[in-house]
C-alpha cells in the first residue's frame, strides 16, 4: 500500500507546561483519563498504559452522546521527555492500523509538541485532524489545571 502526504497529519503546538508535565500527560493513565477524546464533554473510562518498547496500550474515552470508543497500539520507540512513538488501531476498525509520533521539545517554560499521526490512509471513518486538534485544546486545559 502506498502512503501520500494527505495520508499524515501533523499538528504542532505550543502548551505552557513544561516537558516533564506534558509526557506524564501522555503516559500516566490517570492523567490520560482526564483529557483524552476529541469530544469536550467527553470522559475518558479505561486507560491501560505499558509505557515501554513493545509495551501496549489501550483507551477507551465516551462521549456526550454515550458513544464510546477503544483505541490500542503497541509502542514502537520511547524517549523520556521528549518522543514517544505508537501503532495506533481503533476496536471498530480492526486491521486498519496507522502510526503515531508525538515529539516533545522545551522552548522557554513551554513545551513544543509536534504531533504526527501517519498511514491514516482512507479506510478509516474518522476525521483525525479534527479529532487531534479538539483533543489538543483537551491536553492544554488539563495542564492549565494543574
Amino acid at each position: 500500500m502506498e502512503f501520500t502526504p494527505s495520508d499524515t497529519i501533523t499538528i504542532e503546538v505550543l502548551i505552557n507546561a513544561s516537558t516533564e508535565q506534558v509526557w506524564n500527560a501522555w503516559t500516566n493513565p490517570l492523567i490520560v483519563l482526564k483529557w483524552f477524546g476529541s469530544d469536550p464533554n467527553g470522559k475518558g473510562l479505561k486507560a491501560e498504559l505499558d509505557v515501554r518498547p513493545g509495551g501496549r496500550f489501550e483507551i477507551t474515552f465516551e462521549n456526550a452522546d454515550r458513544t464510546q470508543h477503544t483505541c490500542f497500539g503497541v509502542y514502537t520507540e520511547v524517549q523520556r521527555f521528549n518522543k514517544l512513538s505508537f501503532t495506533w488501531t481503533w476496536k471498530s476498525e480492526p486491521g486498519v492500523e496507522s502510526f503515531v509520533t508525538v515529539l516533545l521539545a522545551p522552548v522557554n517554560n513551554m513545551t513544543k509538541v509536534t504531533f504526527e499521526h501517519a498511514n491514516v490512509g482512507t479506510l478509516s471513518s474518522h476525521d483525525y485532524l479534527a479529532g487531534w486538534k479538539r483533543t489538543f485544546e483537551r491536553l492544554e486545559q488539563t495542564l492549565k489545571q494543574k
